[in-house]
Order: structure tokens, then C-alpha cells, then sequence
């Protein structure tokens, strides 16, 4: 078939967005006011939206496009000049005009598009749009209610054209923005959603990331949120909240650590749970950083051992804080094995895992803990627990938690923090 058109035809074809796309990824019938894309990594939303962005401009030559990523950076390099951005969806004979300095796209007819970053909600105080393009809104920084001042902002000057629209491409998170949507959604349709999986999109995505993503994320909360597009919402009454832990977060390496703690919850057996390891360090500024969740699953003594002496050396850890309820002298036994020169303290615990993570969990709402990446079986367990002892989380037990909060309190908490102790 593609042997029988001429240039013009093949490239008509080519680039018909229509005739490639998902019935998914196609805008919604009515005259909705905000499309809401909800839907897993590698779904094809930055395509989505580029492609809706793309049909705009051709078909309305007096339209102004607002582009809001959640940095001027990611707008750029995700929504314009990414492999599904706006310069790589458009045809050679109608690619627009990119012109960084000015943070403005111009379109052959007339159209024009400028780039604005979530974290500057004031500079769409004032400019005026007929659409808007904005993308993964889940991860706009919602401090002190940026992201939704940003949001309003650029509600307040959608007011140009007939049909003023906004299309909102996300992976979900439980932020007050996408709560604040979802509230909205079916509302004489003022917001339509659609969700979607990763998995819609297998045909366009390396057999490898699925296999990876499948093995490694499978059967997490965090996997339905971030391959399933479910939005997960918090347990009531969580120790930890995804938002929370999501205002938390930081990039890896941005402080250096005066001391580095490696907390470990050994498992009862090699055929039970985990044996949590996870490495937190303290920052010069006095602020606790989770570093590393180096936990193993159905480990031998000898091998979690090994992970334990392996986490301590990589991050050259000053100590090494086991709980010892499951038999102190096995377990210093073991780890000793593993490294005789291992800096290690035994802890025996007299208090349940939740009661020992609630005062952690207060150094998280005071702002005195981030998270250097994202650790997203460890942070599964977190907002699983709840106070009185109970844990909703995946797993039969907390063990990365636990671990976390036994590295925690000893950089943070000290010995008035902590329970009984046994040192050797």
C-alpha cells in the first residue's frame, strides 16, 4: 500500500494523528472545558498532548496556548523538544517557529504557544489564553498551595475564544490539585477523564521496561498508581500520606551527610518477610535524608548479612542499628561473620513497629526528613501504618519501615527517643 502513494500522500498518511491513535488518546466528544488524562507511565500522554496541541494551532490561527510543566525545564524538554513534543509530532511543512529566549512557539498560521513553569504561578497572573496544555500536574509543587494558585491563575485567564479548553496529562498522585478534578469530573461535562495503563501502550514500548517494570513494581500500591493509572488514595488516619512524602522528596546528592546510619529489621526466617535495610544519613543543615533501601527478600542469614555489610561500606556508614528481638546473639553473630569490623549497635524493641514510627512520622511533618529519590516499596509500608498498632500495608509486615524508623530515631531522636536498648 505505501508503495502505491506518491511523497505528498505518504506523508499525509504519516502524519494523521487520527489514523495511528489510540481511540483513547483522541479528545472527547462536547464541549468539555478540561480533559483530564489520567493514566500510567508510558501510556502516551506527552503524545496526547502535544497532538491536541498541534490540532489546535492548525485548525484555530488565533490561538494562544498556555504550556505549563512543572518547570520551565521539563516544558522544554518534555512538552517541546522531547521525542513526543510538540517539534516532533509536526509535519516538516508546518512545524512552528521555536524561539527559547522568548518561551514562545509560532505556528506557520499564526498560532502561538508560551511556556510557563508551575513553580512561577504569578506569571500567568494576567496573560490571556484560549487553551492551555498542562502536563503531569501531579507532580507541580503544591507548597503552601503553589500548584493550585497556579492552576487558578490560569483558569482566570482562560477567556479568549469560543471555547476556552484545558488538557491535563498526569500520572496519578493523591495531590489536592488532581483531588480537586477528579471532584469535578462528570460535572455537566465541565471535566471528562480518561485513564489508561502502561500496558495500552505495549506495542510502542521496549519488551525490556515491561518486563522490568512488571517484575520490579508488580503487586505494588505504587505500581497500580504508576503503570495501572489507579489513583491511590491515603488510609485515613496514615502515619505517612503520599502527599506528605511527596512534599518530602528531594534530589539524590544535594547535601552532604555528617553521619550515615544503616538500620536493619532482620527476618525470623529465610522463607518469611523481608530483612529490611534501608540507609538514612544527616545533612549538614540538621535535616535527616532516607539515602537507600538495600532490603532483601527471602534471604539466607548469610546473604541479608552480606546486604547489611555491602549498604554500610557503599555509604561509608558510621553505624549499623539492628533490631535484635529475633535472637541479639544470632543476629550480631551473623552480621558479625559478615564483617567483624561492622560499627554495630543492637536495639531490642519493647513497642510495637507503630508505636516506634509515630514519633518519626511528627519529624516528617516538621519538615526535618526528605527522601533523596524515590523508594517506592519502602514508602508502600510507610502509609500503610496507622496508629494503635495497625498496618494496612502491603505485606504481612513492615520490615523497610521498620528499619527506616530504627535508622531515623537514632540520627534524630537519640536515646530519649528510643526504646530499650541493648548496646554491644
Amino acid at each position: 500500500m505505501p508503495d502505491m502513494l506518491d511523497p505528498s500522500e505518504r506523508d499525509a498518511v504519516l502524519w494523521n494523528w487520527p489514523m495511528w491513535a489510540r481511540a483513547s488518546q483522541l479528545p472527547p466528544p462536547g464541549d468539555w472545558r478540561i480533559w483530564l488524562i489520567m493514566a500510567g507511565r508510558g501510556f502516551g500522554k506527552t503524545r496526547t498532548g502535544a497532538e491536541w496541541v498541534r490540532m489546535v494551532a492548525e485548525s484555530d490561527h488565533s490561538a494562544r496556548i498556555a504550556l505549563v510543566g512543572s518547570s520551565l525545564h521539563e516544558a522544554r524538554s518534555v512538552m517541546v523538544e522531547g521525542e513526543s513534543g510538540l517539534m516532533a509530532v509536526s509535519p516538516p511543512h508546518l512545524r512552528p517557529r521555536y524561539e527559547p529566549s522568548l518561551r514562545r512557539i509560532v505556528w506557520p498560521g499564526g498560532a502561538q504557544a508560551l511556556l510557563y513553569s508551575a513553580a512561577e504561578a504569578e506569571a500567568l497572573r494576567g496573560p490571556q489564553h484560549s487553551h492551555a496544555w498542562c502536563d503531569e500536574i501531579a507532580k507541580w509543587d503544591d507548597n503552601q498551595g503553589q500548584a493550585r494558585r497556579c492552576w487558578d491563575n490560569l483558569l482566570l485567564g482562560l477567556r479568549l475564544g469560543d471555547l476556552p479548553q484545558i488538557v491535563a496529562t498526569t500520572t496519578p498522585r493523591a495531590m489536592p490539585l488532581v483531588r480537586r478534578l477528579m471532584a469535578q469530573v462528570g460535572a455537566e461535562d465541565d471535566v471528562v477523564l480518561t485513564r489508561g495503563s502502561t500496558l495500552e501502550n505495549e506495542a510502542n514500548l521496549p519488551g525490556r521496561f515491561i518486563t522490568d517494570v512488571t517484575r520490579e513494581f508488580g503487586g505494588t500500591l505504587l505500581g497500580r498508581q504508576e503503570l495501572d493509572g489507579e489513583l491511590i488514595d491515603d488510609l485515613p488516619g496514615a502515619l505517612w500520606t503520599r502527599s506528605r512524602i511527596e512534599q518530602c522528596r528531594e534530589p539524590i546528592g544535594t547535601t552532604a551527610m555528617t553521619r550515615v546510619i544503616v538500620g536493619v529489621d532482620p527476618p525470623a526466617s529465610a522463607e518469611g518477610d523481608a530483612c529490611g535495610i534501608v540507609v538514612c544519613g544527616l545533612g549538614e543543615d540538621g535535616v535527616a535524608r532516607v539515602l537507600a533501601d538495600a532490603s532483601v527478600e527471602k534471604a539466607s542469614p548469610e546473604r541479608w548479612a552480606r546486604a547489611v555489610a555491602e549498604a554500610a561500606r557503599a555509604w561509608s556508614a558510621d553505624r549499623v542499628v539492628a533490631e535484635a528481638n529475633q535472637g541479639g546473639a544470632m543476629v550480631e553473630a551473623v552480621l558479625r561473620a559478615a564483617n567483624a569490623a561492622l560499627p554495630l549497635r543492637l536495639v531490642h524493641a519493647v513497642r510495637g513497629k507503630v508505636a516506634r514510627a509515630e514519633p518519626v512520622a511528627a519529624l516528617y511533618e516538621a519538615g526535618r526528613v526528605r527522601h533523596a529519590g524515590l523508594f517506592t516499596r519502602l514508602e508502600d509500608e510507610l502509609c500503610g501504618l496507622l496508629p494503635g498498632g495497625t498496618y494496612q500495608g502491603p505485606g504481612r509486615s513492615p520490615d523497610r519501615a521498620d528499619a527506616c524508623v530504627w535508622a531515623l530515631t537514632e540520627l534524630m531522636l537519640g536515646r530519649a527517643g528510643e526504646p530499650r536498648i541493648w548496646i554491644d
